[in-house]
């Protein structure tokens, strides 16, 4: 087992939600000047008959808003954990124009890698009548609420084009904040979440198989390089104990729904309304997110859609291997390509 933090973080990173309550300084407003270079990008990768993937920064130039990125993406990983642009006016394009621009942006964020086993790097969050309670199951292809949990990236970034008819509030809560009140309150867990659990791989891995499991346990808190890290997901922890026919320990089960109803917590979850051109971008090392319920209109150009991509940062915090591998595709490799998942995409 590694290290174990046994001091409380107090940094930025570890926040409650009344932090927010009067201010939104995580709120990066695009502004005119921020448009036009998007429109003149965008004009730029048209001009040369160019479309997703096969362009990056080099072909989608942003010199002033790339600054501004930047700044972002630094408070993203070594401050708060999360931070929203606002005022794409995606009204404005069409899906296809929508990809482009996101694609574009996108590249300034970090490196993206695969989040299914479509390979797709850019991916739809719309729902397609998955059923979030089966096994195999995802979330982001149904309406239905989500838990809090992290993706298996660095940073995860959706773009909100059109939102539901009610419902689908982002949640967000600092997995820092959960650690210094298990560590104050209930610091006879430590040890099983520095240990961790196995993770279903739900058909995503690198044999292709439905019952196919992580080839080691993940911890759910690690401490390696002077940092500490999370990686939570509930649902998926559970059915690798399912598919393993290995119930839980009453310990594991504890462990388990403590961080859970802390993640859950009022005065811990950050709640927020996704608006029509957000781009909200989050660190999973640091803040567990989460979504409510919707209701979505039965008319399909109108139904709610985000647009996500999974990023790794070019200047990544160091990460203990075995808790950097979550596909048994590598350190901090995507999803496995292939056609085990079976689930509607």
């Amino acid at each position: 087992m590694s290290e174990m933090l046994l001091e409380p973080v107090r940094d930025p990173s570890a926040w409650k939600s009344a932090d927010f309550e009067n201010n939104d300084t995580w709120i990066h407003r695009f502004t005119e000047q921020d448009l036009a270079e998007i429109d003149s990008a965008l004009k730029a990768v048209r001009q040369r008959g160019l479309a997703v993937p096969d362009f990056g920064r080099d072909e989608f130039p942003l010199p002033a808003l790339q600054e501004k990125i930047d700044r972002v993406i630094k408070e993203i990983e070594n401050g708060r954990g999360f931070a929203l642009f606002r005022g794409l006016p995606v009204d404005k394009y069409d899906l296809d124009t929508l990809r482009v621009i996101y694609w574009g942006i996108g590249a300034y964020f970090g490196d993206p890698i695969s989040q299914n086993s479509k390979g797709q790097i850019l991916a739809d969050v719309v729902d397609l009548g998955n059923d979030y309670s089966d096994i195999n199951g995802r979330g982001y292809k149904t309406n239905a609420e989500l838990l809090p949990h992290v993706d298996s990236s660095d940073l995860v970034a959706l773009m909100c084009v059109k939102t539901a008819r009610s419902g689908g509030e982002s949640m967000l809560s600092s997995s820092m904040s959960v650690y210094n009140e298990i560590l104050e309150h209930h610091r006879e867990f430590l040890p099983v979440l520095y240990r961790g659990f196995k993770r279903d791989l739900r058909g995503e891995g690198v044999t292709e198989e439905l019952d196919e499991l992580t080839f080691h346990e993940i911890p759910i808190f690690s401490y390696f390089g002077g940092q500490l890290s999370c990686n939570f997901n509930d649902k998926i922890i559970r059915s690798a104990h399912i598919k393993m026919g290995k119930p839980l320990t009453e310990q594991e089960e504890a462990a388990l729904h403590c961080v859970m109803t802390l993640a859950r917590r009022p005065d811990i979850c950050f709640r927020m309304h996704l608006q029509k051109g957000d781009i909200q971008l989050v660190n999973n090392y640091t803040v567990l997110h989460s979504r409510a319920a919707y209701t979505d209109y039965t008319d399909e150009e109108r139904k709610r859609r985000l647009m996500r991509f999974w990023v790794n940062s070019r200047n990544a915090r160091a990460l203990e291997p075995n808790f950097a591998n979550k596909y048994n595709t590598g350190p901090r490799g995507g999803v496995a390509v292939g056609d085990g998942a079976h689930y509607n995409f």
